[in-house]
């Protein structure tokens, strides 16, 4: 089995359903990991607010209740312009994906998530050193 790559950053998944917090927390913990989880945006903007510099990388859903990632993604920049965003969506408008990109996202992944694909789409974005 191909090993895959590991980290030590704290990962905020922002996310409204359960079944992809479990997987996700499990997966990213197995990786060395570690993930603090918030069910919509407010919350992630919250999160934030609260620890300025202690996440290393966001990892968005696009469509939630109460603050979708949209307008969540610009209120956690305003935060913290350094912290790393990783879009997440199922289904999404590719205009607004293109808009966030372009205003400083990471990178777009599809749900449902393959964890080889997430990890090494981390070390991407965590590692630009090693991308040269």
């Amino acid at each position: 089995m191909e090993k895959l790559p590991t980290g030590n950053e704290t990962i905020l998944i922002v996310d409204d359903q359960e079944t992809v917090w479990d997987f996700l927390i499990e997966a990213l913990q197995n990786l060395g990991y570690t993930v603090i989880i918030a069910e919509n945006g407010e919350d992630a903007v919250s999160i934030c607010r609260e620890s300025p510099g202690s996440i290393d990388l966001v990892l968005l859903d696009m469509i939630m209740p109460k603050m979708g990632g949209h307008t969540a993604f610009y209120q956690i920049k305003a935060i913290d312009p350094k912290i790393h965003v990783l879009l997440s969506s199922g289904y999404v408008d590719a205009a607004s994906v293109e808009d966030l990109l372009k205003n400083g996202a990471d990178g777009f992944l599809e749900k449902p998530h393959r964890i080889k694909t997430l990890a090494r789409e981390l070390r991407r974005i965590l590692d630009p050193e090693k991308q040269a």
